[in-house]
């Protein structure tokens, strides 16, 4: 298959899943039926090469949902939709009283990526001068967002903010949760899965895990969505690497679109002092000398939660190690997770004994992870390991399609591809690394 022809699949597979009335994109048909917070970012770029009003458009879905107080949800429901639970009438996030008043969502959010995502677009498309119209008419409200996080989720006004859900981490079912697991006991909820029903439930968490879920969720609605009851009372209180890391790079993207577009001075001083105590802290405090890798730190219990992980590596996006940490990391990567035998890269430490190549976070490769890892390495001029990266990416899509997420050894040769078919951030980013 030609490179052509892949980028028309591509193309083929976002604009199947647009709705075209509503303006905002699905991940995949049946499994993901709303609008997802950092998918819709990822789509956007895809669409910058080819579609710019699609892009500009998958952004304003997702910021007509945004809240009074900044804060931007995890799924919009712009929609009604029976294959997908839980749905708006279990998350209720009219209980916060500065919920979206035009949109039902849910009270929990994912990485904030578009911050970055506006100057990755920006960077793409020619008609810059459209471009600045259309960021000057948005950056403030994604500076909004990133205050709520700087003002709500940072008890300790440290840099570095907390996720109070595994949802929000993005990386769902991830084994860097399970020890948080034991630390509370959840009730038996009665529920009907819906993903299961499209996906091999090998392949997805399982029921006990989701009784997990569900529980923060009813904890977080007993009060209202409230951040400081959320901080005080919520028994999962984490400081996530990827999710740091991805909110340091949008605050330097945001000052550099601030100061193209020439405006808001005040702002670009208080993205400046965000970021230089969240840089500072975030290698303090989340870097591990032992494993040689950033890892995640449990705020409620107060320690290192010490796994490596795709997100990891995240820093290297963001430019936050410095040259000698970055060196580490990169040959971490190469030692612990490429070989002969492997793609690159796994979503969880393939030597660990908690690591399972074929169940959703646990393991396997997501193309948006591999997508922020190639960007990383060529920040700090590793072009051959960014290359495998890359290469590993696009063979992956070109053998099995465009799936939600991938085996990463090498011995597969059939069925690799699991998840959600013709997953929209897979599309979409494989034209962004198809570009160079």
């Amino acid at each position: 298959m030609t490179q052509k022809d892949l980028k028309e699949q591509a193309k083929k597979v976002l604009n199947a899943n647009f709705n075209e009335d509503k303006g905002f994109t699905i991940p995949c048909e049946g499994l993901y039926p709303f609008q997802w917070n950092w998918d819709s970012g990822f789509i956007a770029i895809g669409y910058a090469h080819y579609d710019v009003n699609k892009a500009k458009r998958e952004i304003e879905a997702l910021l007509s949902a945004q809240w009074e107080n900044g804060f931007l949800p995890h799924i919009v429901f712009h929609n009604d939709s029976d294959t997908y639970f839980p749905g708006a009438d279990f998350h209720q996030s009219s209980l916060h009283p500065l919920a979206s008043k035009t949109h039902k969502t849910t009270g929990m959010t994912q990485p904030p990526v578009l911050g970055f995502v506006l100057k990755e677009i920006y960077d793409i498309v020619e008609d810059k001068a459209d471009m600045i119209s259309f960021i000057k008419h948005n950056i403030d409200k994604v500076f909004h967002n990133h205050a709520h996080f700087y003002t709500h989720r940072d008890p300790n006004k440290e840099g570095l903010v907390y996720i109070y859900h595994n949802w929000e981490s993005g990386t769902d079912n991830s084994p860097i949760w399970d020890d948080i697991w034991d630390t509370f006991t959840p009730p038996n909820y009665t529920f009907e899965r819906m993903d299961t029903t499209h996906v091999d439930a090998a392949q997805r968490p399982t029921n006990r895990e989701y009784d997990y879920y569900l529980n923060l969720i009813e904890i977080a609605k007993e009060y209202n969505y409230d951040d400081a009851k959320i901080t005080e009372l919520s028994p999962f209180l984490v400081q996530d690497p990827l999710f740091n890391a991805i909110l340091i790079k949008s605050n330097a993207a945001l000052i550099e679109l601030y100061e193209i577009i020439g405006d808001s001075k005040e702002k670009i001083d208080i993205l400046k002092a965000w970021q230089e105590k969240a840089i500072t802290r975030f290698n303090e405090k989340l870097y591990n000398e032992k494993l040689g890798g950033y890892v995640h730190y449990d705020l409620r219990n107060e320690k290192q939660i010490e796994f490596l992980s795709s997100s990891s590596f995240t820093p290297l996006f963001a430019q936050i190690p410095d040259n000698a940490r970055a060196e580490r990391l990169m040959k971490n990567l190469t030692n612990k997770f490429k070989g002969n035998d492997k793609f690159l890269c796994s979503s969880f430490d393939p030597d660990s004994d908690r690591f399972n190549p074929k169940k959703y976070w646990r393991g396997p490769i997501w193309i948006n992870l591999n997508w922020l890892l190639y960007k990383g390495l060529n920040n700090y001029k590793y072009k051959n390991l960014a290359e495998t990266v890359k290469e590993d990416s696009i063979t992956l899509i070109k053998r099995y399609g465009f799936y939600e997420y991938f085996d990463a050894r090498k011995s597969i040769t059939e069925n690799a591809g699991y998840g959600g078919n013709n997953f929209s951030w897979s599309a979409a980013l494989l034209l962004d690394l198809l570009k160079d």
